[in-house]
């Protein structure tokens, strides 16, 4: 498989003296892609935003053998680190082709980030042939169905060489086709890259999860694949109701608006 692993030690991050993430033990191998679900409140999100160092927490996150606690955002999106969020953040005036462009342009200059390049970079075509997007490549991105938009974000972090996407709850609000063909796209996606989920979705879950970590009150519960986590009593108890009982999600979980995270943040010198 390929990838990179992402390793995660005792972390924790508290909010006015309460645990939101309470001592986390999480292994990511190469090329999985892991679904984290639980309950409102769990942590998911929380952990997420340490891991991108939206937020202060203690312990230890490694990827690919780099620490990224203490680290900056910018610093760690360089490290090939990405995410998105609930909501689909694009320019919506432009292009898609020209929102994959300008992602495309974290090592381009002000000035040549301006100017028209001639034919369309090699990493832009794989990422529109990735996310089906090629024959939208011409449409304003505000023109684009939901689910578009949020195919058009993972390209946008795609064309930047993301080794690790983070990506929250990406089928909420999605029709069954929208989610079918998303869910195909993180396959692809994670054939190279490690992929973790947020997700609330359980069938969306069922049908893509390669591997399961389940958050409750701020630590796991439990770990495994679908059929091994499905079985789990604690996971039934506190998460998909007991085994008598049809499974409940929960709504979704808050998430602070971030500035766009497929546009390159200037380092300040």
């Amino acid at each position: 498989m390929s990838g990179e692993a992402l390793t995660v030690r005792d972390l924790r991050v508290t909010f006015d003296g309460f645990p939101a993430v309470d001592g986390v033990d999480l292994d990511v191998h190469p090329g999985d892609l892991r679904f984290l679900i639980g309950p409102n409140g769990a942590g998911k999100t929380t952990l997420v935003d340490a891991v991108t160092g939206l937020v202060k927490a203690t312990g230890s996150v490694r990827f690919g053998g780099t620490e990224l606690l203490s680290r900056p955002v910018h610093r760690i999106s360089r490290l090939g680190i990405g995410r998105t969020f609930q909501t689909a953040t694009v320019f919506e005036g432009m292009t898609v082709l020209q929102n994959l462009d300008i992602a495309a342009g974290a090592d381009r200059g002000p000035l040549t980030l301006l100017r028209r390049r001639r034919g369309v970079p090699q990493q832009v075509t794989r990422a529109l042939e990735t996310t089906g997007l090629t024959a939208l490549r011409d449409r304003p991105a505000g023109t684009l169905a939901h689910g578009q938009k949020q195919w058009l974000e993972i390209g946008m972090l795609l064309v930047q060489d993301v080794r690790l996407l983070l990506l929250d709850e990406p089928v909420a609000g999605m029709s069954h086709e929208e989610r079918e063909a998303t869910g195909e796209l993180l396959q692809r996606v994670a054939e190279e890259r490690t992929v973790v989920v947020i997700e609330h979705d359980m069938d969306f879950m069922r049908s893509f999860a390669r591997s399961v970590s389940v958050l409750h009150a701020g630590r796991v519960l439990s770990e495994g694949t679908v059929a091994e986590v499905q079985a789990d009593a604690r996971v039934q108890e506190v998460y998909l109701g007991r085994a008598s009982e049809p499974a409940a999600a929960p709504g979704p979980e808050p998430a602070p608006r971030p500035v766009n995270p497929a546009v390159p943040v200037a380092e300040e010198a």
